[in-house]
This record gives structure tokens, C-alpha cells and sequence, in this order.
């Protein structure tokens, strides 16, 4: 696939997403959410499941939903309101570490900055990108394990990290399906092109995709 069929991609994945779930992060982005109880969502959903990402902030969320309520919270109730989250304990440490910077250094408000949000303890590129993205409405590309592999099937790029992948993407993908194209092959890459045995026959955009032979229509060795 080359980036000048982006276009093509995003209409077909669209098509096939109306039954598929919504990110969690970007439904509680939907519910009206504030930048800080995104940037809480985008970190509890780091490695763990949208359903439980979901439950969890609304536990969460009934008891703070600023960075002073959740200091007065403290981390072992919020481990206890966001488990089974994976790594609950950690990240709980995490917000509260977070809720005192921000209150500390930016008067209680989530920064709109990349570079400000990567000095936020526990937050990389990915949870930054999608901060800005649904907080802020600005553009990012949030490369996460989904959008990294799928990348590199599809042939758009050929990297071996997420942070190579997003740099590459910048260069040759218009920024206008910067945030489409990550949304959708966030659930594209659990419901179809899985990590291990792809739903390559079942797949919408297999026309598209360098990984995919349809002449013999099979996937082409070697390039799982």
C-alpha cells in the first residue's frame, strides 16, 4: 500500500467499524470528558483491555476527577477503584505523582504541549499524541503495538519500533487522517489483523495490503 491510498483505506475501515466497539479512551473523550480525566483514561489503558479501561474510569470518576480530588483519593484507594486495570498499584502512584505536578507547576490544568506532557511521570509519545488528540483537538498520530504492526503489513512503513513508525507516518501520511487511521486500526488490530493468525480472508482492506497475495489468495510468507 502507499500513503497516497489513504483515502481508500480510512473509507473502507469505516465502513467496517459501525459494529465494532469504540476505543475506550476516545469514549470517554465523547462523554464530554475534561483534558485531565483523558490523560487518567489514556494512562489506565495503557496494556489493558478497552472493557476494562471503560470500568474503570467510571469508578474512577465518580470519586475525582481532578487532580485535587485525587490526591485527597490517595494511590492504595485508587489502585483499589481502578483494579483489575493491569500494573493498578503503579499507576496509581503515577496519577498522584501527576495530579501533584500539575498542581504544582501548571495551576491544575493537563499541558497542550508534547514537550510538556513528556515530562508527566508514565507518559511516552503514545499517551501524549492521544492526550493532544482528544483533549485538545490537535493533530497526532498515536502509534500504539495496533498501529505499529499494521503499519508495517500494510507496507507503509518498515520500522521495528512504534516511536520509527510514528516518524516515518509524519513524513509521508497527510495529516488529515493522522487521528482516523490511528483510531481505527486500534480495534482493526484486535478484531482482524490480529498479532498472531491475522483475519487476512475476513479482512476489508486485504486489497490494499502488501502482506496479502490476492492472486493466490493466501498470505504471502514470511511477511506475517
Amino acid at each position: 500500500m502507499h500513503a497516497s491510498q489513504m483515502a481508500q483505506l480510512i473509507t473502507i475501515l469505516e465502513k467496517a467499524s459501525i459494529s465494532w466497539p469504540v476505543p475506550a479512551v476516545t469514549g470517554v473523550a465523547r462523554n464530554g470528558a475534561s483534558p485531565f480525566q483523558i490523560l487518567v483514561a489514556t494512562l489506565i489503558s495503557l496494556r489493558t483491555r478497552d472493557a476494562v479501561t471503560g470500568n474503570a474510569c467510571h469508578k474512577l470518576f465518580q470519586h475525582a476527577s481532578s487532580p485535587r480530588q485525587m490526591l485527597a483519593l490517595g494511590s492504595p484507594r485508587i489502585a483499589r477503584l481502578i483494579h483489575p486495570a493491569s500494573f493498578s498499584p503503579t499507576k496509581a502512584k503515577r496519577l498522584v505523582d501527576i495530579s501533584h505536578i500539575l498542581l504544582e507547576k501548571h495551576e491544575a490544568a493537563v499541558p497542550d504541549t508534547m514537550e510538556a506532557l513528556l515530562l508527566l511521570p508514565g507518559v511516552g509519545r503514545k499517551t501524549a499524541n492521544l492526550v493532544l488528540v482528544e483533549a485538545f483537538g490537535k493533530p497526532g498520530l498515536c502509534v500504539d503495538t495496533h498501529v505499529h504492526r499494521i503499519s508495517n503489513r500494510l507496507g507503509l512503513v518498515t520500522t521495528c519500533s512504534a516511536e520509527h513508525t510514528e516518524t516515518v507516518l509524519r513524513t509521508t501520511v497527510p495529516q488529515q487522517y493522522w487521528k482516523p487511521y490511528s483510531e481505527l486500526l486500534a480495534v482493526f488490530g484486535q478484531k482482524i489483523c490480529t498479532p498472531r493468525s491475522p483475519l487476512c480472508s475476513d479482512c476489508p482492506a486485504a486489497s490494499l495490503c502488501n502482506t496479502w497475495d490476492i492472486r493466490k489468495n493466501k498470505a504471502i510468507p514470511g511477511k506475517s
